[in-house]
């Protein structure tokens, strides 16, 4: 397989493509890669997955479409492809040294758009010292989330860099009926509230005159410790 025609086959299909559309690489299609190519097929991007098993290839198809078996540690199929001239590229495989090998034969094919799925603290710091542009470590991250919503009223919380979150929070009932501004959050809690959501509304920007109301939802920002103790503040 040439990389022009499967590069030619990913963008045909009857439809111009979007400005917002990009062709990405899902690497391994286990339940986690199948997952992300999914949820990029469903947004509308051009998605390639690859495995190394026929039998996992032939049931990736029924759902993405476009998907090939090749060996991902091997350069030259690799090369066959096209990986090289792909947007970005994921790579869920679940075998450390496998994933750690494709990382390298992607960046060799001048593809540095990765992200990559690490097993285990070790496995990912490997990932990131070769190269990955992202790592994640799904179960240790969706553990750490999770704790974070057992107790008080989180309603989501994403910590978007080491000891730094966004929280989806209902506001303390000692805080309702007051405005933003005069409750001086920041100062008070050392956190910013971005954007309130009023009961069958959706999300708008908070503003100084903004008044927290019974049945409020808010996004909150800053430091992880901040925000915990906000969201179990009475």
């Amino acid at each position: 397989m040439q990389t022009q025609s499967v590069l030619r086959r990913l963008r045909s299909g009857g439809r111009s493509k979007a400005a917002a559309t990009e062709d990405i690489l899902v690497l391994g299609l286990g339940r986690f890669g199948m997952a992300i190519a999914d949820e990029l097929r469903k947004m509308g991007h051009e998605v390639l997955g690859v495995d190394a098993d026929a039998q996992v290839v032939q049931r990736a198809a029924r759902v993405i479409t476009h998907a090939v078996q090749a060996d991902t540690t091997d350069v030259d199929a690799l090369s066959q492809i096209g990986a090289g001239e792909f947007s970005h590229a994921v790579v869920a495989i679940g075998d450390i040294e496998a994933s750690v090998l494709t990382v390298i034969r992607l960046i060799d094919l001048g593809l540095y758009s990765i992200w990559a799925k690490a097993a285990t603290a070790d496995h990912r710091r490997i990932l990131e010292r070769v190269g990955a542009h992202h790592v994640v470590q799904p179960e240790q991250d969706m553990g750490e989330r999770l704790a974070h919503l057992v107790t008080g009223r989180m309603i989501d919380y994403l910590e978007i860099d080491p000891g730094f979150a966004l929280v989806e929070t209902e506001p303390p009932q000692a805080l309702l009926g007051q405005s933003l501004s005069s409750l001086r959050l920041r100062d008070e809690f050392g956190i910013t509230v971005v954007c309130v959501k009023s009961p069958g509304e959706s999300f708008t920007y908070a503003r100084p005159d903004t008044t927290l109301e019974p049945g409020d939802i808010i996004l909150i920002a800053g430091p992880s410790t901040a925000v915990a103790a906000f969201s179990n503040e009475e």
